[in-house]
């Protein structure tokens, strides 16, 4: 089963904030210790899944902000 790359960004903001969440609560070191070795790992492979997907768009540069294309009436 091939997990889309947005699944993979949410596989890790999940991963971190659980991380943070542990760490205030003053787990044990060796939990939060290898939990941040998964995330460090996990964000490894989110940047490669994101900047090899398939993505393509007909935006570019000019349209600046998607929902407030400049010098364009929508």
């Amino acid at each position: 089963m091939k997990i889309p790359v947005m699944g993979w960004v949410a596989l890790t903001t999940f991963v971190l904030i659980t991380l943070v969440i542990m760490a205030s609560m003053n787990f044990p070191f060796n939990w939060i210790f290898y939990l941040t070795v998964f995330g460090q790992a996990l964000i490894v492979v989110m940047v490669y899944r994101v900047l090899k997907d398939d993505y393509t768009t007909e935006k570019t540069f000019d349209d600046f902000y998607e929902d407030y294309p400049v010098g364009r009436k929508p």
